[in-house]
């Protein structure tokens, strides 16, 4: 439990900025749902229109004048991306930061084994994710709450309970990631959670490129397929959940065997 809270010390001030920048984000745009209410809800014919852009974003089975369909376009981009990037951050750099660091040396010299210290490690990702997916859903309700609108309970935990599960794959294959290198994987992280999201962009516009569904966690958070479907994807999500487990797995084999440079 030291290392723990060590971790989640470390993290404070990357979990304040990420955690709050993201509720802030949304917290606007859901304020901002009324005054446009009715200009988006003339434009949805004009949106379903786009072609590849719609989609790409499923604005053309999403009715852009309500608040889930505006709440899934909007608050759920800004949810699924930072989540994703704080994620992949997080779970990328944990592990090989002791040698970027050079605070190996130190951390071996305790009495602790490295399966220990990877568990624990392990542990404090996810709590990191859990509180910041925690947080952003309090501000999202109250959000909503403040503007006077009725809480879609159901599909708005669908939409989170989703974006969560997402970030814990992309954290858990981050942190297999960072298990094999050893200067520090901010931009292998960042890229990951970005190509990521670019596969399933064009997974979305292209019916030949439907099969990277299933390479991508992205998939399992489209607003437009939880808001009709009322309900996830269990299929794609046990999948993704596989790759994570794999991650995680690889993570403690290399890490218990690796020559670590302090």
């Amino acid at each position: 439990m030291i290392l723990i809270k060590h971790e989640l010390k470390q993290s404070a001030k990357s979990f304040l900025i990420w955690t709050l920048s993201i509720s802030m984000f949304i917290m606007v745009c859901v304020f901002m749902f009324p005054e446009i209410e009715q200009e988006m809800g003339s434009a949805s014919e004009m949106f379903a229109s786009m072609g590849a852009f719609s989609d790409a974003f499923g604005l053309n089975e999403l009715d852009m004048g309500s608040l889930m369909g505006f709440y899934s376009v909007e608050c759920g981009s800004i949810l699924g991306i930072g989540g994703a990037f704080f994620a992949a951050l997080t779970g990328a750099n944990i592990l090989s930061k002791e040698e970027k660091d050079h605070t190996a040396e130190f951390l071996m010299a305790h009495p602790i084994s490295r399966i220990r210290i990877i568990t624990e490690k392990l542990l404090a990702v996810v709590s990191l994710v859990l509180l910041l997916n925690l947080f952003i859903f309090i501000i999202s309700v109250a959000s909503m709450g403040m503007i006077g609108e009725e809480i879609p309970w159901r599909n708005l935990s669908l939409l989170h309970i989703a974006n969560l599960l997402m970030q814990l794959e992309v954290a858990g294959v981050c942190f297999g990631l960072s298990a094999f290198l050893r200067r520090g994987s901010t931009g292998a992280g960042l890229g990951l959670a970005a190509g990521l999201y670019f596969l399933n962009i064009v997974a979305n516009i292209s019916d030949q490129a439907e099969f990277l569904n299933y390479l991508t966690p992205f998939a399992y958070t489209d607003g437009a397929d939880i808001l009709s479907d009322g309900q996830l994807n269990a299929g794609i999500i046990a999948l993704g959940m596989v790759y994570m487990l794999v991650s995680v797995g690889a993570a403690y084999w290399k890490y218990t065997r690796k020559d670590i440079h302090c």
